[in-house]
């Protein structure tokens, strides 16, 4: 691809060191946001590299102005890439879709200060912590918090001039026990803020210490005779243990860390985040990111780890990963092989798949549109398909012993069973059990007859069976000029094997793969659908052979009698008055004797 003379002698000058480079288009709009660890290598491999994604030749081709920002770390260039993305989301970079407003608690920032949860973050200097994706996590601790210590709740500015003025009264909360009565001056300033102290160590996660000096206390107090004393702060301290309880204890030789995990499908990442404070899982946090090209997930992971320790302020020294991420000296992150730390990746990994699932359901009920798109999507990149397998057809083959044999093809549409476009198929040039050669008649038949009705080829064909099954498919698109025009392939039953033409080596798809159940639902219904067929055929021959063996009755008599009757056992309880209205008199004699002898 030639490239505007401006453009090149650009590329000439871009630094070698790390940084954030910006793509324009000719109108001044920003296009691409991007970090590297060397400016000069990555900016030009846009420009010197062929592509295999349409969406980067088609943003390469757009890009009229290049202009780079250069910075001390990698780290810097991830934090200043994050921070330009999410200001002027560019129409070719990941983007965030977790557009939720997840409840904080916040300390205020005031005399005597309050500590509440709210969904809005003020910049006045106050402390706010979380989010918390979970409501009821974030109640459970401030609850925890309000039994814990007595603080108030009231929004009186409550400066010392005030206070000392009498200005306010306490209320019901000092007379319950609930408050101390700041308002008063009952409590000190500094006594209030030993309580703040502690609070900010319990939602960091931080307990061991409080509960060590609560237990120092009680023993303290149950020394010096002070029962009651000693009482309340036993049940603090069980308070404490009531809430760990509740987090997911990991070891006791982790202490504090970072987990992340990735997965990813053609249009969305999720980025799962465990925090991980004095060995126990305190926050979870699962992000979503939408994808504008082909980015790979370390790439991905990258950014959802930077944004997810900024949104959580996470100082946490320890980083396990599920990929390995290149985050530059000052944040080191590990890709852990076993024991522990390698199961606590696997948790994570747990809950990113979880949450894309139920993420999945909701749009399959919301949007079922988008559902299908995705699945289309999905498809087309899992099977290596040139477009979307919207119209996918799947053959079987069914007979009993060599005899009755037939074969089914269905039809999916959207991914979808379109059950009016299902179809029968009798056998009729091959003798015996030939399945390869039933199949070859049966391909042939049903596109011989789309393509003299004028209808449209499916985009993808299905052949239930191995490499057998799949040639002797071919053969009918041979013979029907078609090969090369439709996509085909071949799913084994053993290990679910799937087989594309001329290519001996078959293709494993994840057992969870949403590709690999679509055509494992397919080959399941052609499965059904043939076999009720053969079901069908095999009992009326049946019936038929009952009624062949009466002499002088033909074919066109027995089809009038089970039109009639509906099944042999009724034909056997008629009177022969009642067969006489059907066959006449002579012939109602000779069935009638026959079953009667």
């Amino acid at each position: 691809m030639d490239f505007p003379a401006h453009i090149k002698k650009a590329l000439r000058t871009i630094p070698t060191s790390p940084g954030v480079y910006q793509y324009f288009d000719k109108e001044g709009k920003l296009l691409y946001v991007g970090k590297a660890k060397n400016l000069k290598k990555r900016v030009s491999s846009y420009f010197t590299k062929t592509h295999d994604s349409a969406k980067l030749k088609v943003l390469v081709r757009k890009v009229d102005k290049i202009e780079t920002i250069v910075v001390e770390t990698e780290l810097d260039a991830l934090l200043l890439e994050n921070n330009l993305i999410k200001k002027h989301q560019p129409r070719y970079n990941v983007m965030l879709r977790d557009d939720k407003t997840y409840p904080w608690i916040c300390i205020k920032k005031e005399p005597f200060s309050r500590v509440f949860s709210t969904r809005k973050l003020i910049r006045d200097g106050s402390e706010y912590f979380g989010p918390y994706p979970s409501g009821r996590v974030m109640k459970n601790l401030l609850e925890l918090i309000r039994n814990l210590y007595p603080l108030r709740t009231c929004n009186y500015a409550l400066t010392e001039e005030n206070i000392q003025s009498g200005k306010f009264k306490v209320c019901l909360e000092y007379h319950i026990g609930n408050c101390l009565g700041p308002c008063e001056g009952k409590q000190s300033l500094e006594s209030y803020y030993e309580q703040i102290d502690e609070i900010r160590l319990i939602i960091k996660g931080k307990i061991s210490g409080i509960k060590q000096r609560l237990l120092r206390s009680m023993q303290s107090y149950a020394k010096n005779m002070e029962f009651e004393l000693a009482q309340e702060t036993k049940e603090k301290i069980e308070l404490l243990d009531a809430y760990q309880a509740k987090s997911t204890v990991v070891s006791s030789t982790i202490r504090d860390a970072d987990v992340y995990s990735v997965i990813s499908d053609v249009q969305n990442a999720y980025v799962n985040y465990l925090k991980i404070v004095e060995g126990a899982i305190v926050q979870a946090h699962t992000l979503e990111l939408r994808k504008r090209m082909d980015e790979a997930d370390e790439d991905l992971l990258a950014l959802g780890i930077v944004e997810l320790r900024q949104i959580y302020s996470s100082e946490a020294k320890e980083v396990f990963s599920s990929h390995a991420v290149d985050l530059g000296d000052s944040l080191k992150v590990h890709v852990p092989q076993r024991g522990e730390k390698k199961e606590l990746v696997e948790l994570s990994m747990r809950n990113a798949r979880f949450y894309r699932m139920e993420r999945l359901k909701q749009i399959e009920i919301v949007d079922p549109d988008r559902h299908s798109n995705r699945i289309m999507a999905q498809m087309k990149e899992d099977l290596r398909l040139t477009e979307e397998p919207r119209h996918i057809e799947c053959f079987d083959n069914s007979n009993f012993q060599g005899t009755d044999a037939v074969a089914a093809c269905v039809v999916f549409k959207d991914g979808k069973p379109s059950k009016k476009d299902y179809r029968h198929f009798n056998i009729k040039t091959v003798e015996g059990p030939d399945d390869f050669a039933s199949m070859t008649e049966v391909v042939h038949r049903r596109y011989r007859r789309l393509i003299d009705e004028g209808e449209d080829l499916p985009q993808l064909v299905i052949i239930d069976g191995g490499k057998g099954q799949l040639n002797a498919a071919l053969k009918a698109f041979d013979e029907l000029g078609i090969r090369g025009e439709v996509a085909i392939l071949g799913i084994a039953k053993r290990l679910e094997e799937l087989f594309y033409p001329d290519d001996p080596v078959p293709l494993y798809l994840d057992k969870r793969s949403e590709t690999l159940k679509v055509i494992q639902q397919l080959r399941n219904e052609a499965h059904r659908f043939g076999i009720t067929h053969h079901r069908n055929k095999r009992s009326k021959t049946s019936i038929r052979s009952q009624l062949d063996d009466i002499k002088g009755i033909g074919p066109a008599s027995a089809e009038d009698l089970l039109k009639a009757f509906k099944s042999v056992k009724r034909i056997k309880a008629a009177t022969e008055e009642q067969l006489a209205e059907i066959l006449g008199p002579s012939k109602a004699s000779l069935v009638y004797r026959h079953f009667h002898s």
